[in-house]
């Protein structure tokens, strides 16, 4: 098995984080053929999504995140750090802290218009680590 971590700097930025280049820079790096990538992202409050990004998508995610999960603290019970934080821990529950995505002949099999990206709604972290591994079959 092949690993990398990558180390996305975020800023203060809440939003999402495209890692799809960096993921093929992997597996050009470690000559993949094929088999599976798994990601990993070890935080709770960030989470890994397969999704359009461009063209407003990227907006359209954050708020319908905040439409789902609004960020006032009265409504949760964990409430240190920024407003919003309480919400910013049920994010897995909505964007998994991990993903596989299949390789075919070293290239990601995603369709046209997906991405891998980091979703990070918490502004408190300006730096955040992903673990990529390659599985080859």
């Amino acid at each position: 098995m092949d690993t990398r971590e990558l180390t996305v700097r975020t800023g203060s930025a809440r939003g999402v984080a495209d890692l799809t280049a960096a993921c093929a820079a992997f597996l050009s790096d470690i000559d993949a053929d094929d088999g599976l990538l798994s990601l990993f992202v070890p935080h709770a409050t960030a989470g890994l999504v397969v999704v359009e990004i461009g063209a407003g998508s990227d907006d359209d995610l954050m708020d319908a995140l905040d439409r789902l999960l609004p960020r006032e603290d009265r409504l949760y019970r964990h409430r240190h750090g920024s407003v919003g934080h309480g919400a910013d821990h049920v994010v897995p529950l909505l964007a998994a802290p991990s993903l596989t995505v299949p390789v075919l002949g070293g290239r990601l099999a995603l369709g046209t218009w997906q991405s891998i990206c980091l979703l990070d709604p918490n502004a408190d972290n300006a730096e955040r680590t992903v673990r990529l591994s390659f599985i080859g079959g």
